[in-house]
């Protein structure tokens, strides 16, 4: 008989490119659906926050002007090592969610092939909602999507893999940053998604993860002045409109939450455009006279 003592997972969080602990030394135990302890989770602090932030801003210029090529292929990567790593996610949804291998495996699945879905997009969004606008004069008005910046993401409560990866991937896919405050009562499918990124190609701040009490941390990043937009998916009736309050002070764009069915659906493109803005040029053409441009 074997005197071996098992090795318990550490959950950190994600932040930077690192996984520190929590810098104020606390955590929050994790139970899954029948109450079974699971594991010890980072509860974050508002210092936290502020260095998701810092690390999401100086990551934002690297990752916005990247190719939307190379982010696709980036995007792909992830879904290539979730793949690598799918019974674990299995085990891991399963308890979160109290779900059968058979179900929760067809979560996992359905959360890989997202983040194929939002791959394939990175290249083609830009055809969707930007081109040349006709104007009265001799001028070329073209009209070209934009990241937004820094947004913060309150990912769902209730799905914590599909639901996180529904909201996040468009985020990222569009050129943006983000901080993700994983679901407060199964938040280790997130963190284990950290571990993931950081070896899929994704520069370190493009994506922090954040653990804990979603009002504690969501608090400093609604009213945090270097965030510019911010995704209340995950937060109730009361604390959205606190939230939204708080953006207000620095204009920040607010995507309020919307009761999803089915995450499994087809999301189509509304949570890219949500953190896109529109740059028009405006450039002139030359005389244009009988015979046309003078190009």
């Amino acid at each position: 008989m074997s005197d071996r003592l098992s090795v318990f997972k550490t959950y950190k969080l994600y932040v930077g490119g690192k996984f520190p602990r929590s810098e104020s030394g606390r955590v929050y135990e994790v139970t899954d659906s029948k109450g079974n302890w699971l594991a010890n989770a980072p509860q974050s602090s508002r210092k936290d926050a502020r260095d998701a932030v810092v690390a999401a801003r100086k990551a934002f210029g690297g990752w916005s002007g990247a190719t939307a090529y190379n982010r696709g292929q980036v995007l792909y990567r992830v879904a290539e090592m979730l793949e690598g790593r799918r019974d674990q996610f299995v085990r891991e949804v399963a308890d979160a969610e109290g779900l059968g291998k058979s179900k929760a495996a067809a979560v996992v699945d359905a959360t890989i092939d997202r983040w194929v879905w939002y791959a394939g997009w990175t290249d083609k969004i830009a055809q969707v909602v930007g081109g040349g606008n006709p104007v009265a004069g001799p001028f070329f008005n073209l009209s070209t999507p934009e990241p937004t910046g820094v947004v913060a993401v309150l990912a769902p409560q209730g799905s914590s893999f599909l639901g996180l990866v529904s909201v996040l991937a468009p985020v990222i896919a569009t050129g943006n940053t983000a901080v993700v405050v994983a679901s407060e009562k199964s938040p280790l499918p997130a963190l284990s998604l950290g571990e993931v990124l950081a070896t899929s190609d994704v520069p370190g701040g493009v994506v922090n993860v954040l653990s804990g009490r979603t009002a504690e941390i969501a608090a400093p990043l609604a009213s945090h002045q270097d965030v510019n937009a911010i995704d209340l998916a995950g937060a109730d009736e009361v604390l959205a409109k606190e939230l939204e309050v708080a953006a207000a002070d620095n204009l920040k764009r607010v995507l309020r939450p919307q009761p999803v069915d089915d995450w499994t659906a087809t999301p189509g493109t509304d949570r890219m455009t949500a953190f896109l803005e529109t740059k028009t040029v405006w450039h002139p053409t030359g005389a244009l006279g009988a015979s046309g441009s003078s190009y």
